[in-house]
């Protein structure tokens, strides 16, 4: 069993809430706009961090983490990219991909806003788990944690981070 932390859109923002919910977790999983290599660098001080680059994220960034993480944990595929849109409204960039070789679980941050939606047409679960940071348009600092096990996505949690 994996606990996972999910966040996106920290835009160089890393707090006290941030790392503590980061050591209750077993991986820390960001899906882009990171902001600063100091947000990476603690998160993994704490715990191993998966990580994707954002439209906002510079060139050290981008050398450290692809545009896209696909991979298997405890058997759910997943695939982890900064702005992939949502079930009925993928970007173009991956729309096709997607609809042929969909995952288990397909992950994008970029909008700040939290939304967790089945794709029955691709039998999959997407999460975005808003935004982490402090810049942007969003009223509510959001993350996200669950539980994955022999194939399964289980107790999914909102994290409301206070202040803005």
């Amino acid at each position: 069993m994996k606990k996972i932390l999910l966040l996106s859109d920290t835009h160089s923002h890393i707090d006290e809430r941030i790392l503590h919910y980061a050591g209750e977790s077993d991986e820390i999983w960001h899906a882009g706009d990171i902001g600063n290599t100091d947000v990476s660098d603690e998160l993994k001080k704490i715990k191993p961090l998966r990580a994707v680059y954002g439209n906002i994220d510079d060139a050290e960034i981008r050398k450290e983490f692809p545009l896209h993480q696909r991979f298997t944990c405890e058997g759910v595929d997943v695939w982890i990219t900064h702005i992939g849109g949502y079930p009925g409204k993928y970007s173009p960039a991956i729309r096709e991909q997607i609809k042929q070789d969909p995952p288990k679980l397909f992950i994008s941050g970029h909008s700040h806003i939290l939304k967790v939606m089945n794709d029955k047409n691709l039998s999959l679960l997407h999460m975005n788990p808003g935004a982490a940071g402090k810049q942007g348009f969003h009223k509510k600092r959001t993350m996200l944690r669950f539980k994955i096990e022999n194939k399964n996505i289980s107790d999914l949690e909102v994290i409301e981070l206070k202040g803005k």
